[in-house]
């Protein structure tokens, strides 16, 4: 890093918070939390089906809205953060996994710090259909 010799505990903490906002706005389907968590610019790119599907911010979240979300569904939560990298002090990468059945997600997502707020700028992730 250039001017840190290790990441911040509060800048870890923060995205702490921001990836259970991302996870509770998942797991209820409510985008006015997951507006707190992605930057307005931000990109959604699915990996497992070809060609690539990528949307924007305005793309993605009517599809959020008009899903029935896990929590009404009473769906087992199933949510985890695997790592995050602070790799500057404007940018981190961090991997999480969860599921909305019958997909289970593995996210590549990418923050940023911008205007003192740390957001997630692009989210690439694969998935997996779960088996009974």
């Amino acid at each position: 890093m250039s001017k840190q010799s290790k990441p911040c505990q509060a800048d870890i903490a923060t995205i702490q918070l921001q990836l259970q906002r991302y996870f509770d706005g998942l797991y209820t389907s409510d985008v006015s939390l997951l507006r707190q968590v992605f930057h307005p610019d931000a990109v959604y790119i699915c990996v497992t089906d070809q060609p690539l599907l990528k949307l924007t911010m305005n793309e993605y979240f009517p599809i959020v809205e008009q899903r029935i979300s896990p929590a009404s569904r009473k769906q087992l939560r199933q949510d985890k953060i695997i790592s995050i990298n602070i790799i500057s002090e404007k940018t981190a990468i961090v991997h999480v996994e969860c599921a909305i059945e019958p997909k289970y997600f593995y996210d590549a997502l990418t923050f940023v710090h911008d205007n003192g707020v740390w957001k997630i700028i692009s989210k690439v992730f694969h998935y997996h259909i779960l088996s009974n």
